[in-house]
């Protein structure tokens, strides 16, 4: 899934997203995008070891770690993604 609004596109990645709390965590990430107006492209990815996730879900934003092993609120998410 691709939000575009202009500009750069930030790539969002769900490590885990067929674990229910994976699950939980794309349902969060999508509602955060829906407040955003950025390019943002996300990605579910079910090979936890391509990250080094120890604790599912993670999330993953450009390459970067910033959670792992909880579904992180709306609000959580919307400041890491415009940041």
């Amino acid at each position: 899934m691709i939000i575009t609004w202009g500009g750069d596109i930030i790539t969002v990645r769900i490590i885990g997203s067929n674990s229910s709390n994976g699950m939980k965590l794309l349902k969060m990430v999508r509602r955060a995008v829906d407040d955003t107006n950025k390019n943002i492209k996300i990605e579910e990815v079910n090979d936890n070891n391509s990250y080094g996730i120890k604790n599912l879900p993670g999330l993953v934003i450009d390459g970067k770690i910033v959670s792992q092993g909880k579904v992180l609120p709306v609000r959580e998410i919307y400041k890491l993604l415009n940041s």
